[in-house]
């Protein structure tokens, strides 16, 4: 049966507080499982399933499939459509509600390869996203379409418009490509922005092993949260981190790096130097 004659019999209204839409264009389905590079030994996460059209794609590629749906409004037509499939694991919820470690151990006992792969709705993609990048869990690639400004942010140049905290807190957990564009003349209900298909290839091992994650983000964000403050503003100035300003300013000498720059015109690696030089010893 067509999305949309399950849409009409069932009643599903979409809702906008969710950022639901249904996607009329199954090719992007298409796109986005290819991408994933599934094979029959991989477990996937879905969040969002909807009314199940990427999950249909997706229980045909992988081992097993475990649908997350936050609408109770969707689980009716998931249930006709999945109830009976062996590789498809049905969960009405919000993910992150629930601790994914806990989740794959009781819905997908024995997992050995984790791939997540989601239509993710627009105005909670970050918070998914870091849900999963700070799990005990390995996800090993993630394929998410997401609207397209997040998309930007998370491959932004150094020096651009829309690199900032994210887009370095993307860096450091993944490698980042954008797949395809996809016009926002692709869905009913349209939305006012169109979205982007992106792949993440999520880092085995830490970037910088002697460099404590929470401390390195946590300067990344004190330094973006004056954006256009120098970093003689932003960090040497800092009252929040708890580092005097002499033992700043010394690491950004030590370095080589000058205060008076702005956060947007370092790189990663330059924001990893400096909390080499400051992290706290343990």
């Amino acid at each position: 049966m067509a999305l949309k004659d399950l849409v009409q019999q069932h009643g599903i209204r979409f809702k906008k507080r969710l950022g639901q839409n249904l996607l009329l264009d199954e090719n992007i389905n298409r796109i986005l499982v290819e991408a994933a590079a599934l094979t029959p030994e991989d477990d996937v996460v879905e969040v969002g399933a909807g009314l199940g059209a990427l999950t249909e794609r997706l229980r045909h590629s992988a081992r097993r499939v475990f649908a997350v749906e936050i609408d109770r409004a969707f689980m009716p037509v998931l249930e006709d459509r999945f109830g009976g499939i062996e590789n498809v694991v049905l969960f009405r919820g919000d993910i992150l509600n629930h601790a994914l470690d806990k989740l794959v151990d009781e819905f997908l006992p024995g997992a050995r390869t984790l791939k997540m792969v989601s239509n993710l709705p627009y105005y909670i993609t970050t918070p998914i996203l870091f849900h999963f990048w700070e799990s005990s869990l390995s996800f090993e690639r993630m394929l998410i379409m997401v609207q397209e400004e997040v998309g930007l942010r998370m491959v932004a140049p150094v020096g651009a418009r829309d690199y900032g905290k994210f887009t370095l807190a993307a860096q450091y957990y993944a490698e980042i490509d954008i797949v395809r564009k996809v016009p926002r003349t692709c869905f009913t209900p349209q939305p006012k922005v169109d979205s982007v298909i992106v792949r993440i290839r999520n880092r085995k091992d830490l970037l910088y092993p002697g460099i404590d994650t929470r401390f390195l983000l946590g300067l990344i964000g004190a330094a973006f949260s004056k954006r256009r403050k120098t970093l003689r503003n932003s960090l040497i100035k800092n009252t929040t981190l708890g580092i005097p300003q002499e033992k700043m300013a010394a690491a950004f000498q030590a370095i080589g790096i000058d205060p008076s720059r702005r956060p947007q015109t370092l790189t990663l690696d330059d924001f990893a130097a400096i909390a080499g030089q400051l992290q706290p010893p343990g």
